[in-house]
């Protein structure tokens, strides 16, 4: 069982805590990991580039010479993808590009991204956030004892004060027990939370 420090807001070690080997002590499986991340990337594409064939291109109806004598080269309409004007050859169209991982897998790879993090002492837990108002200067005061810069912070559901606390500060970014995933554990640095996030994480993902 993976066993991690808790920090209060000082940045200081105020004891323990025990963490879930059924979610933070699995077996990293990265193809999965890999999937995830992939997964997520090709769903926030748009796919609505687009360009015109030769067909869609208005004009270029009447062919542009006779076909012999002109000393030019034969062409059939000035749309023709060798034109200044013409269609694209191949043209992206809209298409969707998303794709979907069963439940299973995405719990898999959730695990396998929160393991990794665990193993590479990159998930700080602290005893609890509470604000009484919400002030940027605040979360940077916790961010500095913790000596952190890149980090995605993960907070209860009604901790609206710390929340809007880190809005402003670059490179942190604020996630809930049922918004994390795999691509934001892995783009940030760290991950910080609390022991009560901490304790409905193993609920929902045990």
């Amino acid at each position: 069982m993976a066993n991690v420090s808790v920090y209060n807001i000082e940045g200081k070690e105020v004891g323990k805590i025990d963490l879930s080997d059924a979610v933070f002590g699995v077996e990293v499986n990265e193809h999965l990991v890999h999937m995830a991340v992939v997964s997520q990337l090709a769903n926030n594409r748009q796919g609505t580039q687009k360009a015109k064939t030769r067909s869609e291109v208005s004009g270029g109806g009447r062919k542009p010479w006779r076909q012999k004598g002109t000393g030019h080269a034969r062409q059939g309409s000035t749309r023709a993808p060798q034109w200044t004007g013409g269609g694209v050859v191949f043209a992206p169209v809209p298409r969707d590009y998303s794709f979907k991982m069963n439940k299973r897998e995405k719990r898999a790879a959730l695990k396998s991204a929160l393991t990794s993090r665990v193993e590479e002492n990159k998930f700080i837990v602290i005893d609890e956030i509470n604000f009484e108002e919400a002030k940027t200067k605040n979360f940077a005061n916790i961010l500095k004892s913790l000596d952190v810069s890149k980090a995605l912070v993960v907070l209860e559901d009604d901790n609206k004060n710390a929340e809007l606390s880190a809005r402003n500060i670059a490179d942190i970014k604020t996630a809930k027990t049922n918004t994390i995933n795999v691509y934001d554990i892995l783009k940030y640095n760290t991950v910080i939370t609390t022991k009560a996030v901490v304790a409905k994480i193993e609920e929902v993902y045990a």
